[in-house]
């Protein structure tokens, strides 16, 4: 039961992490992240374009509110001010707006990355800096290439009793 619920888990995760079998499959093509990033920047505009007007409609209310207290106490004895909350209206406002703001910025990501380091080696052999664009279609600044590089490019064993020999005949023939 438990080897079945560590396979359940390691495979709900891999679905998440975006990696495994599924990853090419679900990848998403060009086209769609340019329209994903046409999609996430209005979105986001929008939502900046409500948070200004739900600022704006604060500042009036209380520019107002300021306005008819301070004509009520020149017409009536002073009294204690009454604070006043916001209106509803503009508290929805700028909930709302926030959680536009949020999504546009959700949409706008790209996708995750795998958490271990041997799967994202993989990832990157088998998709190559395709694998690594972001919404715009350019290659993601963090990509580096085969992390692995260094150790496949490194020389052979060297022989250095055919060096010192080598060595040896060339100190002798000068």
């Amino acid at each position: 039961m438990r080897l079945i619920a560590c396979h359940h888990i390691r495979s709900t995760t891999s679905a998440l992490c975006g990696h495994g079998e599924a990853t090419n499959n679900n990848r998403p093509h060009a086209a769609t992240s340019a329209t994903m990033g046409w999609i996430s920047k209005s979105t986001s505009a929008f939502g900046l374009l409500l948070l200004a007007h739900a600022c704006y409609s604060a500042h009036e209310h209380s520019a107002l509110l300021a306005y008819r207290t301070a004509s009520l106490a020149s017409l009536a004895a002073p009294q204690a001010n009454a604070a006043s909350s916001l209106p509803i209206d503009i508290t929805i406002e700028t909930i709302v707006a926030t959680l536009i703001i949020s999504l546009g910025l959700v949409l706008g990501t790209s996708t995750l990355r795998p958490i271990q380091w041997r799967v994202w080696a993989g990832q990157i052999e088998r998709e190559g800096e395709a694998g690594f664009k972001n919404s715009s279609g350019e290659v993601d600044k963090t990509y580096i290439g085969n992390p692995y590089r260094l150790l496949e490019s490194r020389p052979g064993f060297v022989d250095i009793r055919k060096q010192r020999k080598e060595f040896a005949d060339w100190v002798k023939a000068k």
